[in-house]
């Protein structure tokens, strides 16, 4: 099958789905391998930035979704959706960036990392979609736990989570508390200089 024709079908399977189409649906499909559709989506992404093209494909873990360009959703917006847009209080995005940093985390651990309670921030992530219920820990009275939904990672422009800003180190004080460490510059000879680590905190949800 001619690549014209592949990229065709990819086209209009992501346009009628209107959601994340696994590499796996569409290498079924194409009788593709998975290197194989890759490599041809990648191409068309390249196609697709172009001015004169108003949708884009982005990865989502191991799927593809196709989208409008996010630099033209002031246009698109009124015309498909009149409720308000989400807008994240900077409780909420604190809230959201602790449970993507650490996924099925629950939500007492959140409320003590945060010190404050996240009942609120929890309630209106998952009314937006952005997390989700991930199933109930091993703990005394067995709390939910959450993680995050391939809308967050649509949302803040992430194909997974392992593309998230890697956190600066830290350490704990006297009182236990985190402390941002500064950056180690190099020796002379070119290796870091050595510093005594701090423990690793006995909660896991802060590692």
């Amino acid at each position: 099958m001619e690549i014209d024709k592949i990229k065709a079908i990819i086209e209009s399977i992501l346009f009628a789905a209107g959601r994340a189409v696994t590499k796996k649906e569409l290498s079924l499909i194409l009788e593709l391998s998975k290197e194989e559709l890759e490599q041809i989506v990648e191409s068309m992404k390249e196609d697709y930035k172009e001015e004169k093209h108003g949708i884009e494909i982005i990865s989502i873990d191991d799927s593809y979704q196709l989208c409008t360009k996010k630099d033209l959703y002031e246009y698109i917006y009124p015309v498909i959706d009149k409720r308000a847009k989400p807008n994240l209080s900077n409780a909420a995005l604190e809230t959201v960036s602790i449970i993507a940093y650490n996924p099925r985390i629950t939500r007492p651990e959140i409320e003590a990392i945060r010190g404050v309670s996240a009942d609120g921030c929890i309630y209106k992530l998952l009314e937006y979609g952005l997390i989700e219920e991930a199933g109930k820990a091993d703990l005394p009275g067995k709390p939910m736990t959450y993680k995050t939904t391939p809308d967050f990672l649509k949302m803040f422009g992430y194909s997974s989570l392992n593309d998230l800003p890697e956190l600066p180190k830290y350490k704990l004080d006297s009182n236990k508390q985190i402390v941002i460490d500064e950056l180690i510059e190099n020796n002379e000879d070119g290796e870091k200089e050595d510093k005594p680590e701090a423990p690793e905190p006995s909660n896991p949800s802060l590692k």
